[in-house]
Parts: structure tokens; C-alpha cells; sequence
């Protein structure tokens, strides 16, 4: 087969690439640049052009999902005689090796990966075997270090001690695989470590892998922890025949244990690399590429790229500030109705990207009150996750006692010392007095010698506990606000410490718990009968199948790798994005950078930055200053709108919309109300502050702040009945009154 079959359709960077010679080659590839592709017809020109066996190919891929279309390519341009090639994740590959060398391991072959599950149980038992406190050392935080230890290809004879912590981390680490070894298991990362350590140690082992494969391949190399990198460089060390595709710039799993400098290592390791970039866009306009550069390169540390596309310079990214953060995802909703009720869009077009996942509460419910649906990509629903469902279970225990779903959800949540056969008994007794459980577990405080006998000494002090905090939150629930009995309960459960374990995950679910938090501060003169059940009336929504014709909401970390046509990026502001952890922090904020620049790359068409004058905390809007990466970006790339001035109407909830169509064909539907229209009435402002009102039910009230949003005013109102609320003027009927 002559090799110009396999460059059909590539550029000359790309066939560069392809038909590289021998040795090691660096191939830089820009965002949708067609790398794998790339990847793909360097495996065919090997096997094809240059005679290379099949079984002499390795090909690391960082997904089964790559690794299979990859394969399916690869035969698709080779036939059957392509079968052969080693292709597959780090990890898949990994445990094929130890299987066959499990005479040198202190394993059997037939060792079982324990999952993410099993893997926290065994760190929480060697913490109690070793009599230490679970509150202060936190499994999932403990898990973390030794975690991150094995992706330094650290043994536990070998885990560093400069702190006491250190010392803990390292007697559980020894006792964790002690335990591993013990059930012939291993975890993920000892994958990637007693493989990276066999290859290490072992001449002959080796050598035999690495004259087998003459030419080792790795897709996303940017993403390589040190383990990863190591294996790499011990599979190619007979051949140097090192082929491995990247990009700097978009390495934003740092958390994860990814360097990006691996990058930099390569060049470092193999001096007579050959470096090819790959700077041509097949996916967005010019425009949205500059704007990318322009984040991009204040980057220090990288090798620049020019990235250029045939696609044309395309329309000016739209720059939009939102009075605050649910006016930010209204807007979002509000214009991805517009461009699909003017045809010029389908619904699965659409993608709302966000920094963090407690971000798409306001997203997932604008949707939801407009009637429309949407998919969520990358994360659970927000009322879906573990942290929320936790929180939302006591308040609905405390709201009924009878409960027993939520009852059984928080009674050993954090552990207490409550298990299942405490709760079994807890039910019995609960029987004989014809009484639910949550029932006898109120009056356990006052009866507990009538029931010593039914409990262990134990069990009956840790239910009289729980007991005794459920009876003070019932006795306070008429008293206090949701958003007080939601504090006094995360107080009294120390549910901070809980869930917030100072892992990257820990800090996400805390700041869930915080969202949920600012949900429940809007309820100030509601009851919390009236929260639960609107809180469920949201949660119960169902959900969509992946491959439904509706806009998308992921975070930017899920959006690695994904394309679309629209793209929304919000939440930009300091704080959010960049992160405020990332604000000491230089290798964070670098970071923070790449993770936006993702996010811009990801749109093929229109991009929308938005951001927010005003973020709510606790449930009150306080002023936030605009990403400073806003300002590297060059005016004349974008096109910027008022926060008092929307660029589209915003309809009401009882419109009932939905999006509707299939194969390609879409249309805007609605009950009650015509098209969006193509432009916005103005309005003026009716009640500024200071202004004293008339209300039909709550009377007289003082104007303390009013705004132009959406195409109402919306206005602050201090009653003297019912205190503040806040009112849309189109809805509220107010009548001007003299003092």
C-alpha cells in the first residue's frame, strides 16, 4: 500500500505528523485539530507504509471509548490484518501485564480491583484497627495522600514524614496494603504502580515488553501523572520509538495528579525530538480562536500556537453582565429560546458551561420554571447528590418524624454509632408501641430505662443523642426560618467537617451544601413546609436520555474533549472563575486559565461569556468583580450588553414551552404565548427607592431597592406586616401612596 492512501484529506502539518521517521516525536496538537485522527493514521501508516506487526504497536488512550473508535479506525482503513495492536487505557493495560507477571508480584493473577467503594471501607477500617480518630483523620482525605503518594510511585516504606499527619498517613497506608494484599486486590493506582515498579526492578521483564513494542503511542500525554509517565518511558526504552500527541494548554486535571510539564520533561528526556504542531481548526471561527489566544497565552511556561481555521472570521463573541447570578441563567434560557424560536438554532445545539457543579441549581431551575428541558452531562442533578439529599433529609425529618426513607438516610449520617441492626430494633420496639421509629426516637430521651433492655448499652446512648437533637430541631421548626434550622442542624451534625474532607470532591460538595444553603435564605418569611415542597417539585423532574434533541449543562472539566455549535460560559467572575482558591496559588491560577480556555474552544459558532454584577452569599446579593481573564480579551472581539438592559424578553413559566422535533427538525411550541420576538420593549422605572407603596394583601411598605430585569422592575419592599419582599412591579399591582 503506497503511503500517500493514508494522507488523503491532511494538512501538511498532519501529514508531517503521520509520516514522522523513527525516534521520539512530540506532536503539539491545538484544540480541534484533528489529533486523533492524526493518532489514528499514524497506527495505519505504521502497519501499512512501513511494515510495522501489528502486536509491535502499543496505543495508550485515557478512555475505553477512545480506544475502541480508535480500533474501529484503524480496521476501517486496514481491514481485519490491522487486528493485533495493543489499544487500550493506562489502566486496562496495566492489569493485562500484571496478569502475566504475577510470579514476580506479591500477587496471584486472578487479583480483583477494588473499587472506589471498597477502597474508602478499607482505608476507614485500617483507621479504626489502628485506634485512630475517623473526625480528625478523614478516610476520603487519607485515601487522597496515599493516593497521590502511588502517582509518585511512592511505596509505603517510602511515603515521606515531616509532619504527624504524615506519620498517620503512613500507618495507614502500610496497613491499606496490608489489607490489599491480604484479599489478593489492588486498587487503581496500584495499577499503575506495580507496573511502573516491575519495569523498574525487572531487566528481563523489561526488556521483553520493550522489544516487543517497537513503537509505543499515548493520546492526551498532557493529562500523564509520574506513574503514567514512567511507564511510557520504560515500555519505549529499547525502540525510543515514542510517539505521543498533547497540548499543554489544555491540561486542567492537576487535582487528578496530571502535570502538564510531562510536555516539557519530553523534550528534557528525548533531545532529538522531533516536534510538530498542529495548529489548524477544523471546529470554531476566527474569532473565537483569538479570543482563546488571547487568554491563552499569558500562560508563561508553554509553547505558543497560532491557531488559524478556514471557517472564516465569524460573528463577535457576545460579552453579557446579568444584574446577578439567576439572572445570569434566565439570560441563558431566554436566548437559546430567541435563537430557536428564529430557526436559527436547535435545542442540542446549546451548551451552558460552568466552573463548579453547586452552579447548576440556578441553570437546572431556570429551565425547569421556563417548562423546558435540558440534560445534564458530568455530574448528578443538583438535588441528586449525595451532600444535598443528605441535608434535605433532615429537614424533612424534622418536618415529619414519621419519615422513615429520610430518618433511615440521616440516623447514622455522619456515623454515630447507629447500625443497621440498632435500626432494626429502633423499628421493632417503634411496632410494639405502635409508633413510628422517628416517634419513639423523640420520646427515647425521656423513656430511655423503659427500653434498656431492647439495646445495647451502646446503641441506646447514640439514639438517646439523636434522638434528643431531633426533639430540639422539631421543637425549634415553627420557630426558626429554613435557612436558621438548616444552620442549627449542619452545626449540631458538624456536617462541615463531614463532607469537606479537603479533597478537591470534599470542597465541591461543601460548596453544594452552601448552594442549597442560599436556596433556603430566599425562604426568610416562608415556612419550611412551603421549601420542602417546592424543593420537590424541582427534584422529582425526570430525566432526559443523552441523546435527547435539548441543550446541555456540564461543567468545564466535562466539557474536555465535547463540541458545540453555542456555547455559554458563566459564572466569570473573580471568585468563581478564576477560583478563589486559586488566588495564592500561581500553578492554580495557570491552571484557571487553561480551564477556560477549554471552555472557549469547545464553541464551533457563537460563543456568550457571562457574568454577574452581583452573586448571591447566604442568600443576599453582594457585588463581584468580572474575571480578570475578561480583560486580556481584545474589545474589538466582543459585543457587550447592559445588565439593565436584556438582549431577549423573558416569557413566563405557564407558557408551557418545550423543545420538539427530531432529525434535525425543530420547533418552538407554546400554549399561551407567541414566538420571542426579536426585540424587547423599554421599560422606566415606576417605584424608586424611598418610594412608599400599597400593596392588596400586605398594605402599606417603603421601597428600599429597585431594578430594571427581564423586562420588569423588580423591586425590594420593606411591609410593615410582613417585612421585605421582593416583587416583580408587572405582577405585583402597587399603588404609589403619599407619606
Amino acid at each position: 500500500m503506497r503511503p500517500v492512501n493514508f494522507l488523503d484529506g491532511l494538512n501538511p502539518q498532519q501529514q508531517r505528523a503521520v509520516t514522522a521517521g523513527l525516534g521520539p516525536v512530540l506532536v503539539l496538537a491545538g484544540p480541534g485539530s484533528g489529533k486523533t485522527r492524526v493518532l489514528t493514521q499514524r497506527v495505519a501508516y505504521l502497519i501499512g507504509a512501513m511494515g510495522v506487526r501489528p502486536y509491535q504497536i502499543l496505543a495508550v488512550t485515557f478512555t475505553n471509548k477512545a480506544a475502541r473508535e480508535m480500533e474501529g479506525r484503524v480496521i476501517g482503513l486496514l481491514g481485519e490484518s490491522a487486528r493485533g495492536v495493543t489499544l487500550g487505557t493506562f489502566h486496562a493495560i496495566c492489569a493485562r501485564i500484571l496478569r502475566r507477571e504475577a510470579e514476580h508480584l506479591p500477587l496471584d493473577s486472578n487479583f480483583v480491583i477494588f473499587d472506589d467503594d471498597d477502597q474508602h471501607s478499607l482505608v476507614r477500617r485500617a483507621i479504626s484497627e489502628l485506634n485512630l480518630d475517623e473526625k480528625i483523620y478523614r478516610p476520603q482525605a487519607i485515601h487522597g495522600s496515599i493516593s497521590n503518594a502511588k502517582n509518585e510511585l511512592l511505596l509505603p516504606d517510602e511515603y515521606p514524614v515531616q509532619t504527624y499527619r504524615d506519620e498517620v498517613v503512613k500507618r495507614v497506608y502500610v496497613r491499606y496494603q496490608q489489607m490489599l494484599l491480604a484479599n489478593n486486590a489492588v486498587d487503581f493506582d496500584d495499577l499503575l504502580l506495580y507496573t511502573a515498579k516491575l519495569l523498574e526492578e525487572n531487566q528481563v521483564v523489561r526488556e521483553k515488553y520493550a522489544r516487543r513494542y517497537e513503537h509505543v503511542l499515548v493520546d492526551e500525554f498532557q493529562d500523564t501523572n509520574q506513574a503514567q509517565y514512567s511507564l511510557l518511558k520504560h515500555l519505549a526504552s529499547f525502540h525510543n520509538n515514542i510517539f505521543a500527541v498533547g497540548d499543554a494548554d489544555q491540561s486542567i486535571y492537576r487535582w487528578r495528579g496530571a502535570d502538564y510539564r510531562n510536555v516539557l520533561r519530553f523534550e528534557q528526556d528525548y533531545p532529538a525530538t522531533q516536534v510538530v504542531l498542529l495548529e489548524q481548526n477544523y471546529r470554531s471561527t476566527q474569532r473565537i480562536l483569538d479570543i482563546a489566544m488571547a487568554v491563552i497565552d499569558r500562560n508563561p511556561h508553554r509553547k505558543r500556537k497560532h491557531l488559524f481555521t478556514d471557517r472564516g472570521e465569524g460573528v463577535k463573541t457576545f460579552l453579557h453582565q446579568a444584574y446577578d447570578d439567576r439572572a445570569e441563567a434566565a439570560f441563558v434560557v431566554d436566548t437559546i429560546a430567541t435563537l430557536i424560536g428564529r430557526k436559527q438554532a436547535q435545542p442540542g445545539d446549546f451548551a451552558a458551561m460552568y466552573r463548579t457543579n453547586a452552579q447548576s441549581r440556578l441553570l437546572e431551575e431556570a429551565f425547569l420554571h421556563a417548562g423546558l428541558p435540558y440534560k445534564l452531562v458530568g455530574a448528578q442533578r443538583f438535588y441528586g447528590r449525595r451532600e444535598v439529599k443528605d441535608v434535605l433529609a433532615y429537614l424533612r425529618l424534622v418536618h415529619n418524624p414519621n419519615d422513615e426513607f429520610s430518618l433511615g438516610r440521616t440516623i447514622n449520617t455522619p456515623a454515630r454509632g447507629i447500625g443497621d441492626k440498632t435500626l432494626q430494633v429502633l423499628r421493632t420496639q417503634a411496632q410494639k408501641l405502635n409508633l413510628s421509629p422517628g416517634g419513639l426516637l423523640l420520646r427515647l430521651p425521656r423513656e430511655a430505662e423503659t427500653h434498656r433492655e431492647a439495646f445495647t448499652a451502646r446503641a441506646l446512648s447514640a439514639l438517646v443523642g439523636f434522638g434528643d437533637k431531633l426533639s430540639s430541631w422539631s421543637a425549634q421548626a415553627g420557630e426558626l426560618s429554613p435557612l436558621h434550622l438548616l444552620d442549627r442542624i449542619l452545626s449540631d451534625t458538624d456536617y462541615h467537617s463531614y463532607i469537606d474532607d479537603g479533597t478537591e470532591e470534599g470542597h465541591d460538595r461543601w460548596e453544594n451544601v452552601m448552594e442549597l444553603r442560599r436556596l433556603a435564605a430566599e425562604y426568610q418569611e416562608r415556612s419550611l413546609n412551603e421549601f420542602l415542597e417546592d424543593v420537590a417539585l424541582v427534584s422529582d423532574q425526570d430525566t432526559l436520555e443523552a441523546s435527547a434533541n435539548v441543550p446541555t449543562l456540564l461543567t468545564l472539566h466535562a466539557a474536555k474533549g465535547l463540541e458545540f455549535p453555542i456555547v455559554f460560559i458563566i459564572g466569570l467572575n473573580d471568585g468563581t472563575l478564576p477560583h478563589s482558591r486559586s488566588f495564592e496559588d500561581p500553578e492554580a491560577m495557570q491552571e484557571e486559565r487553561r480551564l477556560l480556555y477549554v471552555g472557549i474552544t469547545r464553541a464551533k459558532d457563537r460563543l456568550y461569556l457571562v457574568n454577574a454584577q452581583n452573586r448571591s452569599t447566604y442568600g443576599y446579593g453582594e457585588p463581584a468583580d468580572p474575571s480578570r481573564f475578561l480583560d486580556d480579551i481584545p474589545a474589538e472581539l466582543i459585543e457587550e450588553s447592559s445588565p439593565d438592559r436584556p438582549a431577549y424578553r423573558s416569557q413566563p413559566a405557564s407558557s408551557n414551552r418545550t423543545w420538539s422535533g427530531s432529525s434535525g427538525a425543530t420547533r418552538w411550541q407554546s400554549s399561551s404565548q407567541p414566538r420571542p420576538q426579536d426585540s424587547a420593549p423599554i421599560i422606566k422605572q415606576q417605584f424608586p427607592p424611598g418610594s412608599h407603596v400599597e400593596h392588596s394583601t400586605w398594605g402599606p411598605g417603603m421601597v428600599l431597592n429597585s431594578r430594571l430585569m427581564d423586562n420588569d422592575e423588580i423591586v425590594d419592599i420593606f411591609f410593615e406586616s410582613v417585612g421585605l419582599k421582593r416583587v416583580a412591579a408587572s405582577l405585583a399591582k402597587l399603588k404609589i401612596r403619599e407619606k
